[in-house]
């Protein structure tokens, strides 16, 4: 059991100064103070930190990325203490333009081992291809039978993308659907947006000739141009969702997209902030050849929570939530995951008050204290 006294909890609302006792891996109770228990446990002493829940990164190429210079460009696999160094304690693994040397099998193991290692971890079968690559042979199936399976990954408007047609689109979103209404998932596309002019015309040329509800298509990289993310605002009028990926742009910093979504009006609960981390980004010339590559930190989602503090004088308890509670509950994780309440898991996160991540606790289990990483992966040193 572990008990965390005297921390300023933002839950991620701020609820004020609690104690806070775990045990089995979950949030057995919050008070105002916990007072001679009973049995013995570890004590963190939380006096002038700051406790929030852990973040949710719903968009990581946990087994790498890239390739697209060839062989030696593929990124690396993610290793657990990136994870801890970044305050991530629930991950989303998927593939991408790879989908090649990288498997949905290779995936799978890779989910399995950071979740064996401690953290919580799922995945999206498919990739940018079409049909899309997956465990079981259709993509239905691997939602219904693959415990850790949440949806499928899909590319569109993109150079790279495999340029489905409306009706295959319609189709593979309402298989998604049904799947995820057996199995009790939240069965979604995510669609990785690229930069061709098509923008998500087909998204709602699919919403508009099927009853699809809008809530399966999860369209990310959304901030990369203005004219997307005026289309991905149209979408979170009609109700939908749009994930704004970290680092992807100095004009459309997710953050600032948030403030400018708060001027316009436009309802922000159903935004989302993710870093694709360890896939590669890219620079192309007019004739399509590759100029530049480089790969994403998953950092970069501690690194936005800051920036939006710190630059943009948002306020800690309005920046978590697009990081955390607004992650869970559009992926089927509300209660559970990216919130500070009893019974939830006890995927925690203590900072001093400067956001300096001291401390790192998953399912209970302590993997950094004192800005010093205890606990590592299998193979790290």
């Amino acid at each position: 059991m572990l008990l965390i006294k005297n921390a300023k909890v933002y839950a991620p609302e701020y609820v004020g100064k609690k104690d806070l006792l775990v045990c089995g891996g979950k949030i057995e109770c919050m008070e105002d103070k916990i007072e001679d228990f009973p049995i013995a446990c570890e004590v963190i002493d939380a006096e002038e930190r700051i406790l929030t829940p852990g973040f949710i990164d719903q968009h990581v190429h946990v087994t790498g990325g890239g390739g697209e210079g060839s062989f030696h460009t593929r990124t690396p696999e993610l290793q657990l203490s990136e994870l801890v160094k970044g305050g991530i304690t629930t991950v989303v693994g998927l593939l991408g333009t790879d989908g090649l040397t990288r498997s949905v099998e290779n995936l799978y193991a890779k989910v399995q081992a950071l979740c064996e290692e401690g953290v919580s971890a799922y995945m999206l079968t498919g990739a940018y291809g079409y049909p899309s690559p997956t465990i079981t042979g259709e993509v239905d199936r691997d939602i219904m039978f693959v415990e850790k399976v949440l949806g499928v990954k899909l590319a569109i408007s993109d150079h790279r993308a495999p340029n489905v047609t409306e009706s295959e689109l319609i189709q593979l979103a309402s298989k998604t659907r049904t799947a995820g209404m057996l199995s009790g998932k939240p069965g979604i596309v995510v669609l990785h947006m690229g930069d061709a002019d098509a923008g998500l015309s087909p998204v709602f040329e699919a919403l508009e000739k099927s009853m699809i509800p809008i809530k399966i298509f999860r369209p990310t990289h959304v901030n990369r141009r203005k004219g997307l993310l005026e289309e991905g605002y149209q979408l979170l009028e009609k109700g939908g969702y749009i994930d704004l990926t970290c680092g992807i742009s100095e004009d459309f910093c997710p953050g600032g997209c948030i403030l400018e979504a708060k001027e316009k009006g436009i309802p922000t609960e159903h935004i989302t902030i993710s870093s694709d981390g360890h896939g590669s980004w890219s620079k192309y010339r007019e004739d399509g050849s590759l100029l530049e590559i480089g790969v994403s930190s998953v950092d970069a989602l501690r690194e936005e929570l800051l920036y939006m503090v710190h630059e943009l004088d948002m306020k800690l308890e309005d920046a978590l939530p697009y990081m955390t509670s607004h992650v869970a509950e559009a992926l089927g994780l509300q209660g559970k995951k990216g919130t500070i309440q009893k019974g939830a898991d006890a995927d925690l996160l203590v900072w001093d008050n400067d956001l300096k991540l001291d401390s790192y606790i998953a399912g209970g289990k302590i993997f950094m204290q004192k800005e010093k990483i205890i606990c590592k992966g299998t193979y790290e040193k």
